[in-house]
C-alpha cells in the first residue's frame, strides 16, 4: 500500500469521528489508537510529521531517573512500564543503552545513596529493565571510560535505559494509522474551527500549504495535539482559555564526531555552574550532548541554538572530561526543541526554575468540546494517546454519536510496522544479513546495518528497490551509507513531500553529515521533482527551504 502525501490530501474530505490536529508523536499515537479501535480518523499536520519537538528530543526512552529525587514515583513507574512496552512493539527503534552515573567526593549524593536509588528504579520497573544495574569502583570505571575526570572520583552506578529515533517512532505510528484506515496528511494547516448551533466544535478548516487550497472537515470530535503550538491552536477557538496552558522550555543538543569524544556508554553529568543533569551519549560515528532547559517565548518554528547554549554545553565536557579539547569548531550540528510543559503558576512572590516544571501531562476538554492534550514526554506518548482516545470515546457516547462495533486498540501488544516479524532473540545482525541478501550485492555491510536500524524488517523492501532500479543504490551523499532507495521509499511509502523531510526526519543526514547533507540537496531535489511532477521553481523552493533549515541550525555561529 502506498502512503504518499499527495494521495492523503486527495482523500482528506468529508466527515470523521475524530480529527487530530498535530502530527507529533502524541498526535500520531492518538491516530493509531483511534483507528485501531475502529473510529474514522483524520490527522492533519501543518508541516512534516515530527517537525517540532518529536524530532528534537534527547532521543531517549527512559524512566526519568532524576524524577526519583523529586518523589514523582508515579511518573517514573508509568515511564518504565512504557519503556518495556516500546521495547516490545518497536525493538528495531528502541535499543538498550548503558548509562554511567559517576560519583565524586563533592557530589550531592554518595555512591551508596545512588545505588539505593537504582534499586528503587529497577523495582519500579518490576525488574524488567533492559539489564540490572551494577555498581563500579573507580578502577573498573576508568577502565570503561578513561577520559573521565579522575580527582575525587569514587565510582559509578551503571544502569540501563533505551536510545531511539524519535522521528521514526512518530512516523511509524502515522504509517500504522494509515494501514488501519486513517487519513493522515502533512502540510495541511488548520486555520480555523467550525462550531455547531450549540457552540461546540464540529469541524476544522484546513489549508493545503503546498497549493493554498482550503477545505472543511466535519468531525464529531477534535483533538488538539500540537505540542508547543498548543496555545496558538487554542487561540483559534472563541472559547479558548484565558491564560496560557503551556510554559515551553528550550532544549538544545550539539553533535560532535565520536573520535573527538569517544565513549562506550552514555554518561550522566552535572553541569558545573547550576548542577543541571546533562547527558553525553555515544551515537555511532557521532556523540551528542545535551540538554539545556531555558524558558522560551519565540515562535516554535524558529527555535534554535544560541552561542550561549553551545558554550553552556561545552562547559560540561570541559568539567567532566578535562583531557578532551572540544571547541565550537568540533560541532557538526545542533538541534533545538521546545518541551510543551504545563504552566504551573508559582505562589505570589515566588519564581519557578525551568527544570522543576512538571513533565506530567493534562487532558483538557474546553467548553466548546475541543479536547487538548498538553505536557508529557516521548516515553509515555502511547499511554497519553490511549487516555485521549478514552476521553474522546466518552464524549462520543455522551453525545450519542459513538459508532457501533468498536474494538480494543491493543497498541501495547501490536508491533509497529518495522517490528512485524522481528526476531524474538533481537538478532539485529541476522536481519542485516538478510537485508544484504535481498539487495543482491548492491549494499555493503554498513548501509545494510543502517537500513536495519532505520526500517526494521521493512529494510528488505527498501533493499529490493535497488534490485529493480540499481541507480537507487547510489549514496545520497558521497562517502555516506545512506542510499537513494531511502529517498524513493520515503516518497512512495512514508508520506515525504519535501527535501527537508528526507534529510531531517526520514534520514538523519541533517544531524550526522559534516556538511549536514548539503552536497546531496540537488540530487534529492531532482529525484523528488521527477516523482512528484514539480516545476523547476517548485524544486528550487524545496531545496532552498532545506538550506534555510541548515542555516538556522548554524546561526549560533554568528
Amino acid at each position: 500500500m502506498s502512503a504518499r502525501r499527495d494521495a492523503m490530501w486527495a482523500s482528506l474530505h468529508g466527515s470523521f469521528d475524530l480529527v487530530v490536529v498535530g502530527g507529533g508523536v502524541t498526535g500520531c499515537g492518538i491516530a493509531r489508537d483511534a483507528a485501531r479501535r475502529g473510529l474514522r480518523v483524520a490527522l492533519v499536520e501543518m508541516d512534516d510529521f515530527a517537525f517540532g519537538t518529536s524530532s528534537r528530543s534527547s532521543k531517549l526512552v527512559h524512566g526519568g531517573l532524576r524524577y526519583l529525587e523529586q518523589y514523582e514515583f508515579n511518573l517514573v513507574f508509568e515511564a518504565v512500564s512504557e519503556r518495556r512496552i516500546l521495547m516490545d512493539i518497536a525493538p528495531h527503534l528502541v535499543r538498550p543503552l548503558g548509562f554511567l552515573f559517576p560519583v565524586y567526593a563533592d557530589s550531592r549524593h554518595k555512591l551508596w545513596f545512588i545505588n539505593a536509588g537504582m534499586w528503587v528504579y529497577d523495582g519500579l520497573s518490576l525488574f524488567r529493565s533492559p539489564k540490572r544495574h551494577e555498581s563500579m569502583d573507580t578502577k573498573a570505571l576508568l577502565k570503561e571510560e578513561p577520559l573521565l575526570e579522575r580527582p575525587g572520583l569514587k565510582g559509578a552506578s551503571l544502569y540501563y535505559d533505551c536510545a531511539t529515533d524519535d522521528a521514526r517512532i512518530t512516523l511509524e505510528n502515522a504509517l500504522d494509522a494509515v494501514s488501519e484506515g486513517a487519513c493522515v496528511c502533512s502540510y495541511a494547516k488548520v486555520v480555523g474551527f467550525k462550531n455547531d448551533a450549540a457552540g461546540r466544535v464540529s469541524g476544522v478548516e484546513v489549508q493545503d500549504r503546498v497549493t493554498g487550497e482550503k477545505r472543511v472537515l466535519e468531525a464529531t470530535a477534535v483533538v488538539n495535539a500540537t505540542g508547543p503550538w498548543t496555545d496558538k491552536t487554542l487561540a483559534l477557538s472563541s472559547q479558548g482559555p484565558k491564560r496560557p496552558l503551556l510554559r515551553p522550555t528550550k532544549g538544545v543538543h550539539i553533535v560532535v564526531d565520536h573520535a573527538a569524544l569517544p565513549l562506550s556508554h552514555a554518561v550522566l553529568c552535572m553541569h558545573p555552574d547550576d548542577g543541571r543533569v546533562m547527558f553525553v551519549i555515544p551515537w555511532g560515528e557521532q556523540t551528542y550532548i545535551g540538554t539545556t532547559d531555558t524558558d522560551e517565548v519565540d515562535d516554535p518554528s524558529e527555535v534554535r541554538a544560541s552561542a550561549e547554549d553551545v558554550t553552556y554545553i561545552l562547559d560540561v565536557i570541559h568539567a567532566h572530561f578535562p583531557t578532551v579539547t572540544l571547541t565550537p569548531d568540533h560541532v557538526i550540528s545542533t538541534w533545538a526543541g521546545l518541551r510543551p510543559l504545563i504552566s504551573e503558576a508559582p505562589a505570589p512572590g515566588e519564581s519557578q526554575e525551568e527544570s522543576s516544571v512538571s513533565r506530567e501531562h493534562q487532558i483538557v476538554v474546553g467548553q466548546d468540546g475541543l479536547v487538548t492534550i498538553a505536557g508529557g514526554k516521548l516515553t509515555t506518548y502511547r499511554r497519553m494517546a490511549a487516555e485521549v482516545v478514552d476521553t474522546v470515546i466518552k464524549l462520543l457516547r455522551l453525545s450519542d454519536r459513538l459508532p457501533e462495533g468498536l474494538d480494543g486498540a491493543k497498541t501495547d501488544e501490536e508491533p509497529l510496522p518495522g517490528a512485524v516479524g522481528w526476531p524474538i532473540d533481537d538478532d539485529r545482525l541476522q536481519v542485516s544479513r538478510r537485508v544484504q541478501k535481498a539487495a543482491k550485492g548492491l549494499l555493503n555491510e554498513t548501509s545494510a546495518a543502517l537500513l536495519t536500524d532505520t526500517y526494521g524488517m521493512r529494510a528488505m523492501d527498501v533493499a529490493r528497490l535497488m534490485v529493480a532500479s540499481p541507480e537507487l543504490a547510489e549514496p545520497v551523499v558521497e562517502g555516506r551509507p545512506e542510499v537513494m532507495a531511502q529517498v524513493a521509499w520515503a516518497v512512495d511509502m512514508e508520506l515525504a513531500g519535501e527535501v527537508s523531510d528526507i534529510f531531517i526526519r526520514r534520514t538523519q543526514l541533517f544531524f550526522r553529515d559534516r556538511d549536514q547533507g548539503l552536497s546531496g540537496v540537488e540530487r534529492v531535489g531532482r529525484y523528488l521533482a521527477s516523482k512528484l511532477d514539480w516545476s523547476d521553481e517548485r524544486r528550487a523552493a524545496s531545496e532552498q527551504d532545506y538550506r534555510d533549515e541548515v542555516a538556522l541550525s548554524r546561526s549560533w555561529r554568528g
